[in-house]
């Protein structure tokens, strides 16, 4: 009777030296002077990026084909000298496809299991909605949880493990359009949107793709600015604004349901690293509304009244944001 043949676990970076503001501030710095020589004039759209790398959420891109998303995740992966894949997703992928499957080894007699894409650092899941909901699914427990189920084994992923995952919002013909608890476990949603006209003109005069980076971080790197992320310290008045604005959201008039508990964390710590990005080791509201609109927009479901009048949830988030007031 054969017998199935675990494949070792991947590899964990080392835990590095212990990370203070100013090292985060300094560190991040230099990740964003380094994407910014290959994505030009997209300041606010790296500093979101590397906000949700820093507390170990993913992104969701919905953009224009051809403005750099996977230029953007190869980048960052080759800045910090970690491991990168690509899934482009279509109707056929199957979730075996991407978290992987146990082969038979004739030779053996045995199954050894064949580890998917999806252990990597940095994974850029392309048009994410051409997939199959089946599909889709294989993706919510490694973006909630940073593991995979396998065969009645738990797998850990890679540490860093950054998702990046990218929808086309022009062309809808064969998309099952994104479910409520996979938008919920993407802690931002952005658009790189096009290049401004002097950046433009400066890549197509260069005329060729760009060259590699060289690594400014580490992975252990990382793992550690993540841990101090964790650390930085949100008031009980900071917190209380947090809950107030997820509370508001879920009673306006034109929303059939608000965020989630889960995104109350995902603003708490996008917050948490943009005070350490900025120097500082505790949260300000200034830092929870300028997170806003990107964490909260693409959880709100509006309902069926509000969307046919053309509600747009950026609006609905921005109004919730004035109203409520802040800490004193």
């Amino acid at each position: 009777m054969s017998s199935a043949v675990n494949d070792p676990a991947p590899a964990q970076p080392s835990p590095g030296a212990n990370v203070d503001a100013a090292a985060a501030r300094a560190l991040l710095g230099a990740l964003r002077d380094s994407l910014e020589t290959v994505i030009r004039g997209k300041r606010e759209a790296l500093d979101l990026v590397l906000a949700a790398c820093a507390a170990g959420g993913h992104v969701l891109l919905e953009d224009m084909p051809g403005t750099g998303k996977t230029t953007l995740a190869r980048s960052l992966a080759q800045a910090i000298g970690c491991d990168f894949k690509r899934i482009q997703f279509t109707p056929d992928l199957l979730p075996g496809d991407i978290i992987g499957n146990s082969v038979f080894n004739q030779q053996t007699g045995q199954f050894r299991f064949r580890r998917g894409p999806i252990f990597t650092n940095i994974l850029i899941a392309d048009e994410i909605n051409r997939a199959s909901p089946r599909t889709q699914s294989a993706l919510l427990e490694a973006l909630a949880e940073q593991q995979v189920s396998v065969e009645g084994r738990t797998r850990p992923l890679n540490a860093p493990f950054l998702c990046i995952a990218t929808q086309n919002p022009v062309d809808l013909h064969g998309t099952y359009p994104l479910p409520e608890a996979s938008l919920d476990r993407f802690a931002v949603k952005l658009s790189l949107g096009y290049a401004p006209e002097s950046d433009e003109r400066a890549l197509v005069q260069r005329g060729e793709a760009p060259g590699a980076l060289a690594a400014v971080a580490t992975p252990a790197q990382i793992v550690a600015l993540q841990v101090a992320v964790s650390r930085v310290i949100i008031e009980d008045s900071v917190a209380d604004y947090i809950v107030r604005l997820i509370r508001a959201t879920r009673q306006h008039p034109s929303v059939r349901t608000g965020v989630s508990t889960r995104g109350a964390q995902h603003l708490a710590r996008l917050a948490r690293a943009r005070a350490l990005a900025r120097g500082r080791d505790f949260v300000v509201p200034d830092d929870v509304q300028g997170l806003a609109v990107p964490v909260l927009a693409h959880r709100l479901m509006l309902d069926t009244r509000a969307r046919y009048a053309g509600a747009d949830r950026v609006a609905i988030v921005r109004e919730i944001v004035a109203a409520v007031a802040l800490p004193r």
